[in-house]
């Protein structure tokens, strides 16, 4: 079964977007951000009468931090800080708090990639400045990834950042918790063109790969940085995507412009065991939290992609499917990601959620009935009134009314077409590690951003 895509809310990000991510964190899984980039061209910015010489583009960005409140009967996603940046290429959470923070690392088109700290509690979250550290003058920062990127690191490990430049160089950079911020360790010739991408291997983090506009997808070991263990030409068009599972061991997934998805073992580098045409470039890879088998892929122009690779993994063949697939017209996904909140029945596994005594109630989730999350549509620009809705192909069909259907028409009409809507009364929505072994796992949440139409799109996924 391919299960049912759900758009629960659309958010207008003014400049075009191109990264989202949840917190991982318990307590702070009910936040996330959304990265954006805007190209200004010279004709667009203000005129300098003293000088007749047209200054190269500018790159704008903005840093969105948005709370999910399950409680609201409006709109789910809540904006509760921006920040105007330089263009944003890459997002990632660390995935252990640092000294007893969560930090976020953001690579930009300053040629920068900075670490934000989350300060405050509850309602009053914000990112602030932690530390900073600049790759080499006139670069773009274009990734980058944590050495935690698998549940349970050992103490003893330091912490570590790799990140790529648009000069095909990659760096390492180490965290010093105390002090001073980032510090680099290692930098080294990648590839000749754009340095896309870089990952850990989360499961041996002396681990890295690397993808580049030649085409070439390589690993390294940075012990002994600037010779490549493996290269590979198995793509044939730039790589710009590379996860390593934190679930299983071995397995890495690859993307590239030649829009195909590649699934290898790691131990075998010469040839994947899988392949995925995907009708779109892949710019990023996420595999479900939870799930070691789900892998979500925002395929720029072909929209986003949930593959179930269970048999892939476990039986080394070609074997994965399409679980929900979903395109957008005149926009191309750049950012996806699964949320890290899941659903459970609290008259059977939660009763002291309702006493505010466990983390569930008091994580700022406030543990809502999942069917207060309705579809709605919340902008800033007045002129965009649309709806959406899906058709049967899986195609999201964008309505211009002139009497735009309020929240609870669409809610109503939602429930009337589908009964599994009308089951989800007394479900919750819970942030909390402690009722895992009661969660539902056949609904999950996740996000995804476009180019272009410069949205923010907040969907469910019930896998029936």
């Amino acid at each position: 079964s391919t299960g049912r895509v759900r758009l629960l809310q659309v958010v207008d990000t003014e400049y075009t977007a191109d990264s989202v991510e949840w917190c991982p964190l318990e307590g702070r899984r009910h936040l996330l951000v959304c990265g954006t980039y805007q190209l200004r061209k010279p004709e667009d910015q203000p005129a300098d009468p003293e000088s007749k010489v047209c200054g190269p583009p500018s790159r704008l960005g903005r840093l969105y931090l948005y709370r999910l409140n399950a409680d609201s009967s409006a709109c789910p996603l809540l904006e509760i800080q921006r920040r105007d940046t330089s263009a944003i290429l890459d997002m990632k959470w660390c995935l252990v708090p640092v000294a007893g923070h969560a930090l976020l690392g953001v690579a930009d088109a300053g040629g920068s990639v900075e670490l934000l700290r989350l300060v405050g509690s509850e309602n009053a979250y914000t990112l602030q400045p932690f530390s900073s550290f600049a790759l080499e003058k006139q670069c773009l920062a274009l990734s980058l990834d944590w050495s935690t990127g698998k549940i349970g690191r050992a103490s003893d490990q330091p912490l570590k950042v790799i990140s790529s430049d648009s000069k095909g160089q990659l760096y390492l950079l180490e965290v010093n918790e105390e002090g001073p911020g980032l510090q680099e360790v290692a930098m080294w010739q990648a590839h000749h063109f754009e340095a896309w991408i870089a990952a850990f291997n989360y499961w041996q983090t002396e681990i890295v790969y690397s993808g580049g506009d030649d085409g070439l997808l390589k690993g390294w070991d940075t012990r002994t940085p600037g010779t490549s263990v493996f290269t590979s030409k198995r793509h044939s068009m730039g790589v710009c995507s590379i996860r390593s599972s934190p679930h299983r061991e071995n397995i890495l997934a690859t993307g590239s412009y030649d829009e195909h998805i590649l699934l290898w073992d790691t131990r075998n580098m010469k040839q994947p065991f899988a392949d995925m045409s995907v009708g779109g470039g892949v710019w990023r890879l996420k595999w479900h939290p939870f799930h070691h088998h789900l892998l979500l892929a925002a395929c720029m122009h072909g929209g986003f992609k949930i593959f179930n690779c269970q048999k892939a993994i476990e039986e080394k063949q070609e074997a994965c499917t399409v679980s929900a697939s979903h395109t957008l017209p005149n926009s191309l996904v750049y950012g996806a990601d699964w949320s890290w909140l899941y659903v459970h029945n609290p008259l059977q596994t939660c009763r002291s959620c309702c006493s505010g005594s466990s983390p569930c109630s008091n994580s700022g989730a406030k543990a809502a009935h999942l069917s207060n999350l309705k579809a709605v549509h919340q902008s800033p620009a007045p002129s965009y009134d649309h709806l959406a809705e899906n058709d049967e192909e899986g195609h999201t069909i964008l309505q211009s009314g002139s009497k735009p259907r309020t929240s609870v028409q669409v809610l109503a009409e939602d429930m009337m077409k589908s009964d599994s809507q009308l089951h989800t009364a007394g479900t919750k929505v819970c942030d909390s590690d402690l009722y895992l072994e009661a969660a539902n796992f056949d609904i999950s949440f996740l996000t995804t951003c476009s180019f272009y139409d410069h949205i923010l799109h907040l969907w469910k996924w019930e896998n029936i």
